[in-house]
């Protein structure tokens, strides 16, 4: 009976203990205590009930033992620190990576019509295609609330996918200037800025995401990439105002910077305007 007295001291001081709950220490009390009643017993077979008392006492000893020896964490109930659903930004970030893929198409494109095809500008049109198409898959695991490492991968591979974009414009102002086409050249060197803020501005959210900080962290990270990819759906048109290619390319880039403003917006949890009268039927 001491040695019980002794265990049930040692399993509440345990859970009286201010740091995290780790009771396999208090298993392993349980197990040593076992064994000193076997040896203790061993030494006293004559009496009478000896035998029944320690193999009902050892087996109760085990029995919490095991169950103690789970571990457990105390887990602070905060917002910022527990995996959070990104499913409201799934639909308006998917439409922006598409528009934004399509762009990068678009602007291909254009190069053929500046005579420019396979240069530093096809390139950056490529990363921008391949962008697209990581925002597009970071929306789809949205989707689901599990898939937050997902959506990190996605985000952060599209602003390396940016970010190599603005390199290539680099390359491309220099292939301008051999050619001596001054306009172009200023056209793209103003393209720069914009691209690597954009990229810079996706792996902001993902890194905050990652770190599990507030959903309105990523959320105004979204919002300030929307407003780059704005700037930079300007300075696409001038490249070839006179191209049907440029201000498709350029409409898309518009198009995907409003959808991603949208999806930081629904991230914050910003109330939409409900139509007045009779304006939301159609046709």
């Amino acid at each position: 009976l001491h040695f019980l007295s002794i265990a049930i001291a040692m399993v509440n001081n345990t859970r009286s203990s201010p740091s995290p709950r780790r009771r396999t220490l208090t298993s392993l009390h349980c197990i040593s205590l076992c064994c000193i009643i076997n040896f203790c017993s061993t030494t006293c077979e004559s009496s009478i009930g000896m035998s029944a008392w320690r193999s009902s006492l050892t087996s109760l000893l085990m029995a919490h033992a095991f169950t103690a020896s789970a571990t457990t964490y105390n887990i602070p109930r905060d917002s910022s620190t527990r995996l959070f659903s990104l499913k409201p930004a799934a639909i308006p970030l998917m439409d922006s990576g598409k528009a934004l893929a399509r762009c990068g198409e678009l602007l291909i494109d254009l190069t053929t019509s500046l005579d420019l095809y396979g240069g530093s500008l096809s390139a950056t049109g490529a990363s921008i295609r391949n962008c697209g198409d990581c925002i597009a898959q970071a929306a789809a695991s949205c989707r689901f609330k599990t898939a937050a490492e997902l959506v990190i991968d996605e985000l952060r591979e599209g602003a390396t996918c940016l970010s190599e974009g603005g390199d290539k414009l680099s390359l491309a102002v220099k292939e301008s200037e051999v050619d001596g086409d001054t306009a172009l050249m200023e056209s793209i060197a103003n393209m720069i800025a914009p691209t690597k803020q954009a990229a810079m501005c996706l792996e902001q959210a993902g890194a905050s995401i990652m770190q599990r900080e507030s959903v309105d962290v990523a959320a105004n990270h979204l919002i300030s990439c929307a407003k780059a990819l704005e700037l930079l759906a300007i300075n696409v048109e001038l490249l070839d105002p006179s191209s049907s290619e440029g201000k498709l390319s350029a409409q898309r880039m518009l198009y995907a910077s409003q959808q991603m403003n949208m999806a930081g917006r629904e991230l914050i949890g910003e109330v939409k305007e409900k139509p007045k009268g009779k304006s939301w039927l159609k046709g």
